[in-house]
Formats: C-alpha cells, structure tokens, sequence
C-alpha cells in the first residue's frame, strides 16, 4: 500500500511539474523564447528553485483576468526583471525583483500578461514602458 501512495504521489508531481509551453516572442529588434505559465500550478510555481536562466530566456505568466497583477520572489534564486503587459501586447511597467524576498512588484495598470526575464534584460536593449510585444496571441489560453 505504501509503494502505491509513493507511486500515486511520484505521478501526482510529475503532473504538476510537466513542462510547460514554450513560444518566441519579439519586441522590436529583439528576440526570446518563454515558457508559458498559464495554469494555476504553472503561475504558482513560475521561476522558483531554480538555480540559472539563460540569455533570451524567460517566462510568460498569462492570467485569467485583466488586473493589477502583482509577482514576488520567495524560493526564486534568480534576480529577474518583470514586464507587466496589457491585453493589447503593451509595456505598462518594469520592475526589477531580487532573489528571496516577499516584496509585491505590481503592475500600474490592469494587465493580461507578465514577462520575467533576468535583471536587467529589458534596460540592456533599450526596452520600456510603451513598447509592444509580438507573438502574445501564440500563448495557450489561461486556465
């Protein structure tokens, strides 16, 4: 009975860690590839526990409603950047989020969308608030 309940619970997690979606987003001149986090277990486990991110990688967070969505960083090892994006694919704000901590990043305006990527990426390229982002509409629908 034991190595059932070990086995069911082995599944159970393999489940909620399947790999998500990935899709190539551009903003301007410069590309990257995202997960997409557009489950309730994806969006709630987003970049913690890991140790690295590679350059013009990140993650796409997709929520079910249009709002002041807000991110933090417990369990997250990474320094990263997130961009809050509305339902049009548009930079509303960036805000830069160290590892470890509990402090609320929150978008100024209702968004649809976030996008984390390592700290800095954004200012690296010249990206900010007002810029558009390309290939939002090959993300999964939220669930």
């Amino acid at each position: 009975m034991k190595r059932l309940l070990f086995i069911a619970l082995f599944c159970f997690a393999g489940a909620a860690t399947a790999a998500m979606p990935q899709i190539e987003l551009a903003i301007g001149k410069h590309r990257l590839a995202a997960e997409v986090a557009s489950t309730d277990p994806h969006r709630m486990q987003g970049l913690m526990h890991r140790r690295m991110l590679p350059e013009n990688r990140g993650m796409l967070f997709v929520f079910r409603d249009v709002a002041h969505h807000g991110m933090w960083m417990m369990n997250t090892y990474i320094p990263l950047s997130v961009a809050f994006i509305d339902e049009a694919g548009v930079i509303v704000n960036i805000e830069d989020m160290q590892p470890h901590t509990r402090d609320s990043h929150t978008a100024k305006k209702p968004v649809r969308y976030a996008l984390e990527m390592n700290l800095g990426w954004f200012l690296k390229r010249g990206i900010g608030p007002g810029m558009k982002i390309e290939g939002l509409e090959k993300a999964p629908p939220p669930r």
